[in-house]
């Protein structure tokens, strides 16, 4: 009989979960290696949304306008920690380019794109996985405070429904009839119904992976320091032992730049740091997410409590978390939310792994088709992690991909 392939994944978050989920399943060998455990860092803290619908890239929704006078607020939406600006900059460079209207127009084929496969690909995985239960809230609503505003996102909206996207825009009643506690000075909203949270990212990553597990992956808990490569295969470099795979993927979100500089790729990863309370369950009756788009920012009902999160702070993984941006936002949601209790929340930071084009990077390693790259999903990794797993798995089998990965490649930059 011949012995399975083995394969070593480098981080336990969503996408590293997924990516064990769909290789046990189709007989490989899988061992997943992280520092802290499963969905234990970034994966947890996220407002655990199916965003399936949310294929713009960030500038395509009116940020460039809104981001000088963001930018001079420290705790407003979008900022830049200053004594990171100089590192930040050939990024956000990079960011510009990505904002013109060519570049936005592929960014935003390959999402479309991305996103169908990663609907097809996490609803299979929780109907095997027999998961569907972790679905929480269907239905997401963006708001606004003026008519001025919703017509500034009209054109975004439309965009999505050229690609067939359902929207629903609604008037004050409706708004107000579906979200009773929501302050009066929103008068309008737009509804996606097809949207979907799950009950709590966390829970729903390490359930996911109790099912990897019962497929035979197995994980171990341990920073990984190096890796390199030889005809054979890989080997993985911890504290305190050395692992011998004949694939790696490296799925480690952030600080995934670590493995692609030394294999001589330059991908240029950066973070989003974004910040969250999470309420008690009773802190406010809420039936589905309300996003407040102009304010950078949403409230989500969980099974585990109210989440109240979002921003985006540029200032790379070594600076200490400002958890006054947390309390700006829940200053904020009590102003929206009037009957919203503020008492005993838990505060909470996390790394988003961002490209400045909005796209993950799906690829081989340069020079290596035994290195896999699978990291730099921003907001969605929840989202992407079962349609990256696939892609993944067709290129380990050196398929023909179930998309084109050539939005995706390491090299595009």
């Amino acid at each position: 009989m011949q012995a399975k392939k083995s394969v070593s994944i480098i981080g336990g978050g969503i996408v590293g979960v997924a990516t064990a989920a769909i290789l046990s399943e189709n007989g490989y060998d899988v061992t997943v290696i992280d520092r802290s455990g499963i969905c234990e860092e970034t994966s947890a803290g996220n407002a655990g949304a199916f965003a399936f619908t949310d294929v713009l890239p960030i500038a395509s929704k009116g940020i460039l306008r809104k981001l000088p006078g963001w930018m001079m607020d420290p705790l407003g939406p979008f900022t830049i920690r200053p004594t990171y600006l100089p590192k930040l900059m050939p990024w956000f460079i990079r960011f510009l380019k990505a904002s013109r209207k060519k570049a936005q127009l592929e960014t935003i084929k390959a999402q479309v794109a991305i996103m169908r496969l990663a609907e097809k690909e996490m609803m299979g995985l929780l109907a095997r996985a027999e998961l569907l239960n972790e679905l929480g809230t269907e239905g997401e609503l963006e708001v606004y405070e003026s008519e001025k505003e919703f017509q500034a996102a009209l054109p975004s909206w439309n965009w999505r429904e050229s690609f067939g996207i359902k929207v629903r825009h609604i008037d004050s009643d409706e708004l107000h009839n579906m979200v009773p506690g929501l302050s009066k000075q929103f008068v309008k909203a737009s509804y996606v119904p097809s949207w979907r949270n799950v009950k709590d990212p966390k829970l729903f990553g390490k359930a996911l992976w109790s099912y990897a597990s019962g497929l035979g992956a197995k994980f171990i808990k341990l920073p990984v320091l190096d890796l390199s490569q030889d005809e054979g295969g890989v080997t993985l470099t911890t504290s305190s032992e050395k692992i011998r795979s004949d694939f790696v993927v490296v799925a480690c979100g952030a600080w995934s730049n670590t493995f692609a500089r030394s294999l001589g790729d330059n991908i240029p990863l950066d973070t989003e740091r974004g910040y969250n309370t999470t309420l008690p369950v009773d802190s406010l009756k809420l039936q589905h997410q309300v996003t407040f788009g102009g304010h950078g920012f949403v409230v989500v009902p969980l099974s585990t409590g109210i989440r109240v999160g979002g921003a985006v702070e540029m200032g790379g993984l070594d600076l200490p978390p400002n958890y006054k941006r947390s309390q700006a936002m829940l200053k904020k949601a009590k102003e929206f939310f009037p009957d919203l209790k503020l008492e005993n929340g838990v505060e909470w930071m996390g790394y988003r792994p961002s490209i400045p084009d909005g796209l993950p990077v799906i690829d081989y390693a340069k020079n290596s088709r035994r290195i896999l790259y699978a990291f730099g999903h921003g907001h969605l990794g929840l989202t992407q992690s079962a349609a990256t797993a696939r892609l993944i798995h067709n290129l380990i089998e050196h398929k023909e991909p179930a998309l084109s990965i050539y939005p995706f490649r390491a090299g595009r930059f």
